[in-house]
């Protein structure tokens, strides 16, 4: 896969990092007729049935969608986070979102890639690529919330072996998962400080027990709480370098937040679809009520703010996959922020414009107000990137 499209322009060749080359938009075309050969019905079925989307995913991995991130020489594409966010959003756009795209090849996949040893890239990369593999993410903790400098699940080492021992919570698709990263402390031997760490934990590990937690959010991922009480891990299942881990981390959580922003986006997208489709056929007086600028006017802006968050959203992925870790992170956050509010206002405006039919089983609308609070709430809330763009950006003090 390319990485900065060149442009052909008045005065020649550029780079544009804006502008999507032929093959981003063949990718975007292709996702979006898959996604749209499943919709909205196949998605909220499995929803209703209680059962994963697990066609989809097998199709779209088979098509190599799934790991068009990930290296070639391991099974994937060989392109970067622009292709991925491409793929969630244009499955999101057509009403079936893959939550999992998220934490398997975007957090997981990349974590690996960049950080794992050769046995754990031979051992992952390829099922993460064709979805033959899933892995989970584990770092939320209980008594934590946003601060992740509380985090308690902590390793110890036992000869070659490591003793696992914590709770996370909010853990997507812990279930249908082969294996789970898992977000540790290990202590420091110079300086006796706690430094994160990143362990592979398989389902199927004596003492690795998760159980559901009762969401009112319809998506066929459920969300899970895991609970480790020294579970034994082989020291192949620490990923990278011991003394990286805040770096390998974060090499994870960006991606995590411009995928969190494709997910918002391509919801929104839908919404304003279904909406716009509606407003040109509704007719309540003499013309549709498309017509009228209180309609209109509401559904416009929702367009341009998505438009808007996605520039951010492919600035971000162009950073990342420029390896410009400092400046992708601040694009990041900014990017989820602007798709989240985006994509809840798409929702709302949507909802709303169909009236009494935007609660209705039929539009498959009404789902979407409590879809669309979640990017405004995970990985990390909106306030928090407020904080970080206040300290980090503008350079204002801390409050804590």
């Amino acid at each position: 896969m390319s990485g900065t499209p060149a442009v052909h322009g008045p005065t020649g060749t550029f780079d544009n990092v804006l502008l999507e080359s032929e093959e981003r938009r063949a990718l975007r075309k292709a996702v979006s007729d898959l996604g749209r050969r499943y919709g909205r019905s196949y998605f909220l079925d499995a929803v209703r049935e209680g059962r994963h989307t697990d066609k989809l995913w097998q199709e779209a991995g088979a098509l190599g969608y799934l790991g068009v991130n990930l290296p070639e020489e391991h099974g994937g594409g060989g392109g970067g986070l622009a292709e991925l966010s491409i793929v969630l959003e244009e499955l999101g756009a057509a009403g079936c979102p893959l939550l999992l795209l998220i934490v398997s090849p975007a957090i997981c996949g990349t974590v690996i890639a960049r950080f794992g040893t050769e046995e754990q890239k031979r051992r992952w990369l390829p099922g993460l690529a064709n979805g033959s593999l899933r892995m989970a993410f584990g770092i939320t903790e209980p008594d934590a919330g946003s601060n992740s400098h509380r985090l308690t699940t902590t390793a110890r080492r036992d000869g070659s072996d490591w003793l696992l021992t914590g709770r996370k919570v909010f853990v997507s698709g812990v279930d249908i998962a082969d294996a789970t990263l898992i977000v540790g402390r290990t202590e420091d031997a110079r300086t006796g400080t706690l430094k994160p760490c990143l362990f592979v934990v398989e389902r199927e590990t004596p003492g690795f027990e998760f159980r559901p937690i009762d969401m009112e959010l319809s998506a066929p991922e459920k969300q899970f709480h895991i609970y480790m009480d020294d579970v034994r891990l082989p020291a192949d299942a620490l990923v990278g370098d011991e003394d990286a881990g805040l770096l390998q981390l974060f090499a994870g959580l960006n991606p995590e937040r411009v995928m969190t922003a494709a997910f918002s986006i391509g919801m929104g997208r839908f919404a304003l679809d279904a909406a716009v489709a509606y407003a040109r056929t509704r007719q309540v007086w003499k013309a549709p009520i498309g017509s009228h600028q209180a309609i209109a006017h509401p559904l416009a802006q929702a367009h341009i703010e998505l438009e808007l968050a996605r520039l951010m959203m492919q600035k971000a992925a162009f950073l990342y996959d420029a390896g410009d870790d400092a400046a992708a992170g601040e694009a990041a956050n900014m990017a989820k922020y602007a798709a989240a509010e985006a994509g809840a206002k798409a929702v709302d405006q949507a909802v709303h414009t169909l009236g009494g039919n935007g609660l209705t089983a039929e539009y498959g609308l009404a789902s979407l107000l409590t879809a669309s609070r979640v990017g405004r709430i995970a990985p990390v809330s909106r306030e928090m990137i407020l904080n970080y763009v206040s300290h980090h950006t503008l350079g204002l003090p801390k409050s804590y």
